[in-house]
């Protein structure tokens, strides 16, 4: 059975919580003590050199990104809806991961890790939530005319962008600024099985 090292608090993780419930892909969940600094130890490096959550263990595959594990899963089950197989519609799909790891996570996260627990990874909070709201502004572009962020149904660019976009007024950014962002995680939350934090 394919293993999840997650984190509790970790919106990385969520993101491969939510995909399995939605594909109902069974796993074995292992919770890495973040806050106890499991993930940065040698054993834990071992699975993941990052020392970071998540991480995926199936059979001989070892992966230690969330993007990597959201593809990995989508495809091994054969979803070409959660994720495309040919070159332009898995490209749409990639451009939205990448934002989910740069915008999304470095601006939103990090300004919601600083705020909550005065941790500042990447500057203070201004240019922290300057970098996120550009990560807003790109979704709102989308998603002001369309429902989902590929195509007509929800993707891994929708599981992988809500993680963060969700927790974004703990970054004491208020979203009502991104009134199509605030449908579309309404819409995320409705779909059957999504689950909850």
């Amino acid at each position: 059975m394919m293993k999840l090292y997650t984190g509790s608090i970790s919106g990385n993780s969520h993101k491969l919580r939510v995909l399995c419930a939605m594909l109902e892909v069974p796993y074995e969940e292992i919770l890495v003590n973040l806050e106890q600094g499991e993930h940065k130890s040698e054993a834990y490096r071992r699975i993941s050199p990052r020392g970071e959550v998540p991480a995926l263990v199936d059979g001989a595959v070892r992966l230690w990104d969330s993007a990597a594990c959201l593809v990995y899963i989508a495809r091994k089950q054969g979803s070409d809806a959660w994720c495309p197989g040919d070159a332009a519609g898995l490209a749409e799909v990639t451009q939205w991961l990448a934002l989910s790891a740069t915008e999304l996570q470095c601006g939103l996260q990090y300004a919601r890790r600083g705020v909550l627990h005065d941790r500042w990874t990447l500057g203070d909070a201004a240019r922290a939530s300057a970098f996120g709201r550009i990560g807003l502004d790109a979704l709102e572009a989308r998603l002001k005319d369309h429902d989902w962020l590929c195509f007509d149904r929800p993707t891994i660019a929708d599981i992988a962008c809500f993680a963060y976009a969700e927790t974004a007024p703990e970054a004491n950014i208020p979203l009502e600024s991104w009134p199509g962002v605030m449908a579309w995680l309404e819409r995320c939350r409705a779909l059957p099985r999504w689950p909850g934090r």
